[in-house]
């Protein structure tokens, strides 16, 4: 039987049903999938944010970790996902992206499948070599490689990872042809760099940094655009002799496509208020993380501008997802 009520609803639609959602959101828990298994950076900081986050909605926030395909497999889950609220996709800047270049198909577009919500965190990535190396300054390794041309193995997390493109940018700016050695994973890579096996890579903070105070790897720049609180000593790589050197990731919060603008802005003030505590960002600090706030236009912006900066670069690297 058709009421007065039903009428009303068929006849405003959608965007009355999605602010009545609106209204009551969140009701249940929320999960978040990241494309990452445990441990990681993105981890890290999605297992900081939760509970904090969780408290200030009332309802807890889940951590899945979905790995595989480059990260690609949660992407989908989520692109695919109810547009309810109550599943967000944390994406890098590699999965949103680097992938669009560097797969011939994607399961998901990183523009037209998601609602953005915020950034959370940044990372920077540090030049590190061997403590045994006798480079003591990025002068001192590129001299190196260019008086014994492709001679130099550089290590990194993964065909088209953002390590990865560093070397090649730093190659580029250089003028220098580095060896490069694919790994699955940063861990992976920083260990064979602390056993000399490799000559000189790009790892995040987290992953480097206890190595780096223990003298077993010697850190000779730092590929952000301004220096490091952690590191407040050392210089960019931009400052080292290569201007225009600028790379770090961040990791951000999406929404499936559809979701009703009323929850994302109040997840997007929750997350605010989360991730600009005082608390938070020292956890941050204190694991090599950066907290970031942002709006979802200045995630949509990010997501368009770093792919149009590194298709170049992708296609220069010669990567390819098998390596």
């Amino acid at each position: 039987m058709i009421t007065r009520r039903t009428a009303l609803l068929a006849a405003l639609g959608t965007p009355f049903i999605g602010t009545a959602r609106a209204q009551d959101w969140p009701s249940r828990p929320i999960r978040v999938v990241l494309p990452f298994a445990a441990g990681g950076s993105s981890d890290v900081a999605a297992r900081l944010l939760a509970p904090r986050l969780g408290a200030i909605l009332g309802h807890q926030i889940v951590i899945e970790n979905r790995g595989g395909g480059g990260g690609n497999i949660a992407a989908e889950l989520v692109a695919r996902a109810q547009p309810d609220g109550y599943t967000i996709f944390q994406g890098n800047m590699g999965v949103l992206a680097v992938n669009p270049s560097l797969y011939r198909t994607l399961p998901f577009d990183p523009v037209q499948s998601f609602q953005p919500i915020s950034h959370i965190m940044s990372v920077a990535n540090i030049l590190v070599v061997p403590a045994e190396r006798p480079w003591r300054s990025v002068a001192d390794l590129r001299a190196a490689m260019l008086a014994a041309p492709e001679s130099i193995r550089a290590g990194n997390s993964g065909p088209g990872s953002i390590g990865h493109l560093a070397v090649v940018l730093f190659d580029q700016l250089a003028g220098t042809k580095s060896i490069h050695v694919p790994y699955r994973g940063g861990g992976p890579m920083a260990t064979d760099l602390i056993a000399g096996h490799l000559d000189y890579g790009f790892s995040t903070t987290p992953t480097v940094l206890s190595a780096i105070e223990a003298g077993r790897l010697r850190a000779l720049a730092i590929g952000t655009g301004t220096r490091s609180p952690l590191l407040p000593d050392l210089a960019t790589v931009a400052e080292s002799g290569l201007p225009g050197f600028e790379v770090s990731n961040w990791d951000s919060w999406l929404f499936p496509h559809g979701t009703a603008p009323g929850i994302t802005e109040r997840m997007n003030a929750a997350m605010r208020q989360a991730l600009t505590s005082d608390e938070l960002r020292g956890e941050y600090a204190r694991r090599g993380l950066e907290a970031m706030v942002s709006n979802p236009a200045e995630v949509a912006a990010a997501i368009q501008f770093e792919t149009a900066r590194w298709a170049p670069m992708v296609r220069a690297s010669g990567a390819t997802p098998e390596g």
